[in-house]
Protein backbone atom coordinates (compact mmCIF):
# COMPACT_ATOMS: atom_id res chain seq x y z
CA UNK A 1 0.00 0.00 0.00
CA UNK A 2 1.36 3.40 -0.98
CA UNK A 3 1.77 5.96 1.84
CA UNK A 4 -0.45 9.04 2.04
CA UNK A 5 0.68 11.80 -0.29
CA UNK A 6 1.50 14.15 2.59
CA UNK A 7 4.07 11.78 4.12
CA UNK A 8 5.97 11.00 0.93
CA UNK A 9 9.51 12.48 1.01
CA UNK A 10 9.06 14.07 -2.42
CA UNK A 11 5.88 15.84 -1.34
CA UNK A 12 7.45 17.09 1.89
CA UNK A 13 10.39 18.50 -0.06
CA UNK A 14 8.06 20.22 -2.54
CA UNK A 15 6.00 21.71 0.30
CA UNK A 16 9.14 23.12 1.94
CA UNK A 17 10.21 24.66 -1.36
CA UNK A 18 6.74 26.16 -1.86
CA UNK A 19 6.62 27.58 1.68
CA UNK A 20 10.08 29.15 1.34
CA UNK A 21 9.16 30.61 -2.06
CA UNK A 22 5.97 32.14 -0.65
CA UNK A 23 7.86 33.61 2.31
CA UNK A 24 10.52 35.06 0.00
CA UNK A 25 7.83 36.50 -2.29
CA UNK A 26 6.02 38.21 0.57
CA UNK A 27 9.24 39.73 1.88
CA UNK A 28 10.30 40.79 -1.63
CA UNK A 29 6.87 42.39 -2.15
CA UNK A 30 8.03 45.21 0.12
CA UNK A 31 10.02 46.53 -2.85
CA UNK A 32 6.83 47.22 -4.83
CA UNK A 33 4.26 47.88 -2.09
CA UNK A 34 4.04 51.34 -0.54
CA UNK A 35 4.38 50.70 3.19
CA UNK A 36 2.74 53.04 5.71
CA UNK A 37 4.63 52.48 8.97
CA UNK A 38 3.00 53.82 12.12
CA UNK A 39 6.06 53.38 14.32
CA UNK A 40 9.71 53.77 13.43
CA UNK A 41 10.68 50.13 13.65
CA UNK A 42 7.86 48.74 11.48
CA UNK A 43 9.27 50.59 8.49
CA UNK A 44 12.37 48.39 8.41
CA UNK A 45 12.72 45.94 5.52
CA UNK A 46 11.38 42.51 6.42
CA UNK A 47 10.00 43.67 9.77
CA UNK A 48 6.79 41.66 9.48
CA UNK A 49 8.67 38.44 8.75
CA UNK A 50 11.09 38.96 11.65
CA UNK A 51 8.31 40.00 14.00
CA UNK A 52 6.24 36.94 13.11
CA UNK A 53 9.22 34.63 13.56
CA UNK A 54 10.15 36.22 16.88
CA UNK A 55 6.66 36.08 18.34
CA UNK A 56 6.26 32.46 17.22
CA UNK A 57 9.55 31.55 18.91
CA UNK A 58 8.49 33.36 22.09
CA UNK A 59 5.15 31.53 22.12
CA UNK A 60 6.96 28.20 21.84
CA UNK A 61 9.33 29.08 24.69
CA UNK A 62 6.39 30.32 26.79
CA UNK A 63 4.40 27.14 26.15
CA UNK A 64 7.39 24.98 27.15
CA UNK A 65 7.85 27.02 30.34
CA UNK A 66 4.16 26.78 31.16
CA UNK A 67 4.28 23.03 30.56
CA UNK A 68 7.15 22.68 33.02
CA UNK A 69 5.23 24.73 35.55
CA UNK A 70 1.90 22.90 35.45
CA UNK A 71 2.75 19.38 34.30
CA UNK A 72 1.73 16.44 36.42
CA UNK A 73 3.92 13.47 37.30
CA UNK A 74 3.78 10.41 35.04
CA UNK A 75 2.17 8.43 37.85
CA UNK A 76 -0.64 10.94 38.47
CA UNK A 77 -3.41 8.65 37.22
CA UNK A 78 -1.89 5.49 38.74
CA UNK A 79 -3.01 6.41 42.26
CA UNK A 80 -5.48 4.10 44.03
CA UNK A 81 -9.04 4.97 43.12
CA UNK A 82 -12.00 4.77 45.44
CA UNK A 83 -15.26 3.12 44.40
CA UNK A 84 -16.44 6.24 42.53
CA UNK A 85 -13.44 6.43 40.20
CA UNK A 86 -11.78 9.23 42.17
CA UNK A 87 -8.20 9.05 43.42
Amino acid sequence: MEPHWLVRPRTIRLLWIAFIAILAATVAAQFVVDMHPHFGVDGLFGFNAWYGFGTCALMIVGAKALGLLIKRPDTYYDAEEDGNGHG
